[in-house]
């Protein structure tokens, strides 16, 4: 590819997760793992071996795990609260609201199986609106990794950021391309790929479809800046206003609603800042449905192929 990340493989972002809470829980001792009876499928089982006093079973009872989650914050404990992106949100948002997002409590909430590309279980699990439920709390924090290695430094580095996170991620193998000496850093952009004529920014799946694209453009001579915003909230402005101030257009992409994601975080800074033509890659005002991850990203049309298409819209437009 024309962009210098190669492939290492293909991992799922869950398991990303997985290594990462092991490896910081070895480093710190307050860090501590509730589940809903998805330990497995959260990728717990090291944890869970090593670190058994630190790892709480609350069953299905969602719920209560916010809870519980809350409490042990008053005694210094760091608790990750881990299942699906559905359950970790629409099921308790009453609970994260008033238990950890009001009372600033120092709960990092962990989701897997985010949207489109849960895959077989269809909809109503694929949870498309959790990233506009969270980033409408005062004071939450919400972070959407690419790739196994970034899901990996971000379950690391939120064990020291003071504050309630919502970290979202995936289930399926997916192309791992961030280098392991990138350093992640809340609430700063990644730039991926520069170039002058349309700004694409992207977070989690669509950063590696988003990088195809710019493949795909670039041989039509048109050239991209690609920034991966893996910090939805707080979102990295500097960044934004840089890349569009060259460029003139944008193109988000990601793997949830139009409404209420990305998409809207960035055209509400362009609009104050510095307005200019905007084309969304997102899932427009569905739900999903029972389907193979990438034939499910073809059909709601996430895909290099829509970016590629809306990124000359967008240029088309200035």
């Amino acid at each position: 590819m024309l962009i210098d990340f190669p492939v290492q493989n293909e991992k799922e972002t869950r398991a990303g997760f997985g290594e990462g809470i092991y490896e910081i829980a070895k480093q710190n001792p307050n860090v501590v793992a509730l589940t809903a009876d998805l330990a497995g499928s959260l990728k717990l089982n090291a944890f869970m071996k090593d670190f058994p006093e630190r790892f709480v079973q609350c069953g299905i009872a969602e719920a209560n795990m916010i809870g519980i989650a809350a409490g042990m914050t008053i005694g210094g404990k760091i608790p990750y609260t881990t299942t699906f992106a559905n359950f970790s949100t629409s099921r308790v948002y009453d609970q994260i609201r008033q238990s950890v997002a009001y009372s600033g409590k120092n709960v990092k909430i962990c989701a897997s199986h985010a949207g489109l590309t849960l895959g077989e279980d269809g909809a109503t699990h694929q949870v498309l609106e959790d990233i506009g439920m969270m980033k409408m709390l005062p004071g939450m924090t919400v972070i959407v990794p690419c790739d196994f290695n970034q899901t990996k430094a971000a379950t690391m580095a939120i064990a020291s950021y003071d504050g309630p996170v919502y970290l979202r991620f995936g289930r399926p193998k997916w192309p791992n391309f961030t280098p392991l000496d990138v350093p992640f850093e809340i609430g700063k952009a990644q730039i991926i790929h520069e170039g002058n004529d349309v700004s694409i920014f992207a977070c989690g799946h669509m950063v590696w479809e988003a990088m195809k694209a710019v493949e795909q453009l670039e041989q039509m001579g048109i050239t991209c800046d690609l920034i991966n915003i893996h910090t939805i909230k707080p979102i990295d402005q500097d960044a934004i206003l840089k890349s569009i101030s060259k460029t003139k257009c944008i193109v988000t992409a990601e793997e949830h609603q139009q409404n209420g994601g990305l998409g809207d975080s960035v055209s509400q800074i362009a609009a104050q800042h510095m307005p200019c033509p905007h084309e969304f890659i997102a899932v427009k005002d569905s739900f999903g449905e029972s389907g193979k991850p990438l034939d499910l990203l073809q059909k709601y049309g996430l895909t290099a192929e829509a970016i590629a298409a809306a990124a000359k819209r967008s240029v088309a437009r200035k």
